[in-house]
């Protein structure tokens, strides 16, 4: 059997020299690699058209981390510590997550792509964390190495996340300063931070759809992090499966 393919949704990046790169952070394509998978990285710009042509010839989608999602997209004005929002991109990914929620396809969300998967099935975002959630969990630490385990999380039983990782509990690194407000009515809450800040997300009964809050590509010197990518893949390789048998 063929490794899995897997879509990687990417970044727009601009240069010092004022030109603009699309690419990815590469612990994910690592990440991947190492799970025994084929990363494709997925320019911003592609049409839905060229999505849904697309998205047969791929066995998983990964939504990746970068900067925040329009608020617009979710009803609200934008805030003033918002930043980043590319257009283009958020109307790219609101496509695939549901074409591939309607397809079954198997999906990983990290960081921003936990976001942009609530907001494209309904659900909205704390803006900014520091100034709309009362909280007292120190969530945007980009003071500090990405690898630095920033605070636990506890995972609930019954969970494709528990089984994943074998434990209800996990140490995590934190580099978001949005989080999940309002989540979609399909979605269930798997993960929470100590002060009760959804860290993960499932939807019950798809293949694979699971989206985590941190990010799991920067610990992969921890076991239960490169699990989750262990079975990420093994989902995308079931979907090859069945889709041969």
């Amino acid at each position: 059997m063929r490794k899995p393919l897997i879509g990687l949704t990417t970044s727009r990046f601009h240069k010092r020299s004022q030109r603009t790169v699309i690419g990815v952070n590469e612990p994910y394509t690592r990440a991947l690699a190492g799970a025994g998978a084929i990363p494709m990285l997925l320019p911003v710009h592609l049409t839905s058209d060229d999505l849904d042509a697309l998205l047969p010839q791929l066995d998983g989608i990964l939504f990746t981390g970068g900067y925040d999602v329009d608020p617009r997209r979710y009803g609200n004005a934008p805030h003033p510590k918002v930043e980043g929002i590319d257009i283009e991109r958020d109307e790219m990914e609101v496509h695939l997550v549901q074409a591939s929620v309607v397809k079954n396809k198997p999906i990983l969300g990290i960081c921003r792509g936990c976001q942009v998967i609530n907001v494209a099935l309904g659900g909205t975002l704390y803006e900014d964390l520091s100034d709309q959630f009362r909280g007292d969990v120190a969530h945007d630490r980009h003071d500090k190495p990405r690898d630095y385990l920033a605070h636990v999380v506890d995972v609930k039983a019954e969970s494709l996340l528990v089984n994943i990782l074998a434990s209800s509990h996990a140490q995590v690194n934190s580099l978001h300063h949005q989080g999940v407000h309002r989540l979609a009515q399909e979605l269930q809450v798997t993960a929470t931070a100590p002060d009760e800040l959804v860290e993960a997300f499932e939807i019950p009964g798809h293949t694979f759809c699971l989206a985590v809050q941190w990010h799991p590509e920067e610990l992969q010197a921890h076991e239960p992090m490169r699990r989750i990518f262990e079975a990420f893949a093994e989902a995308c390789r079931a979907n090859i499966s069945g889709l041969e048998g």
